[in-house]
């Protein structure tokens, strides 16, 4: 088997989309049903560079970034996950997305999950990695090493320094969670949309909205409501593991085995969050053969 090399170029062609008053940017190829691509904090559609290809002859394969992300609009919103949401949902109404495969990580996992398990009867299947399956019970739940830098993000005036001021979402937790080394021209990639402090505001708030000891109250009941639903679903579900995994380590995995009709693992090695990042081609050769399957 050859070794793909693991490419920083991402040779498409910016799509734009007006959104609720905003551009959307969006990368796309192929055609047939629509793949669409997730990505949630700190990173954009680049994440999925390596990825798409495999999946370009099997049906059109769409990455938006998120808004206030990538090449997006920056409005001038709180970037919480319902304002997330009200613009993936206005995305996929105004491209007329039907019969669509979400392709889902971090965020962009919870923010596709959450419309799958609303608009069941207008998505074909979900694959996920890394993604956010269930709220957080309590912080001895998050992955210890972790556990006080995000505990710092979410301290007032402390995680807006570290985040906003001091870049530390792109600069330190993104490299710091991939395998491999990132190149200098994939970091530079990830820091473009950000070159200045105003316009991190979104990344600063993620880390806040994860759904962990109760807080906050209406991320936790959306994403508890996902959970149930998706236990009674029978979608097709792929998920990506990897050893250790952030979000989802062994015992989720397990989990996930156990209570998730319709659900085929695939193990992906050594991966602990950004997994797209450290084994891409393997990732794209397994979901082509799934969606073939489906």
């Amino acid at each position: 088997m050859t070794t793909h090399v693991i490419s920083a170029d991402f040779p498409y062609a910016s799509q734009y989309v007006e959104v609720h008053g905003s551009q959307i940017h969006y990368v796309e190829e192929g055609s047939g049903d629509p793949i669409l691509f997730l990505h949630g904090n700190p990173t954009s559609s680049y994440l999925w560079r390596n990825i798409m290809p495999h999946l370009q002859g099997h049906g059109r394969c769409i990455a938006m970034d998120l808004i206030g992300m990538g090449k997006s609009d920056k409005p001038d919103l709180d970037y919480s996950f319902f304002d997330h949401v009200k613009y993936v949902e206005g995305f996929i109404e105004k491209l007329g997305l039907q019969r669509l495969t979400l392709v889902i990580h971090d965020w962009g996992s919870a923010l596709g999950f959450h419309y799958a398990m609303r608009n069941e009867a207008n998505v074909k299947a979900l694959a996920f990695m890394e993604a956010i399956i269930m709220p957080i019970p309590s912080w001895d739940a998050f992955p210890q090493d972790l556990k006080q830098t995000f505990q710092a993000f979410r301290t007032p005036e402390v995680g807006w320094d570290m985040i906003v001021n001091n870049h530390v979402f792109v600069e330190q937790i993104l490299p710091g969670a991939v395998v491999r080394p990132l190149t200098e021209a994939e970091m530079d990639y990830y820091r473009a949309p950000y070159t200045d402090p105003p316009t991190r505001k979104p990344l600063w708030r993620w880390p806040n909205e994860i759904p962990i000891a109760e807080e906050p109250a209406n991320v936790v009941a959306a994403v508890g409501a996902y959970n149930v639903k998706l236990q009674q679903s029978d979608l097709p579900k792929l998920l990506f593991s990897c050893t250790p995994g952030a979000l989802i380590p062994a015992p989720v995995v397990e989990w996930c085995q156990q209570h998730l009709p319709n659900l085929k693992v695939v193990d992906i090695g050594p991966g602990i969050h950004f997994v797209q990042e450290d084994n891409p081609h393997l990732i794209g050769t397994e979901l082509a053969n799934w969606y073939r399957s489906l």
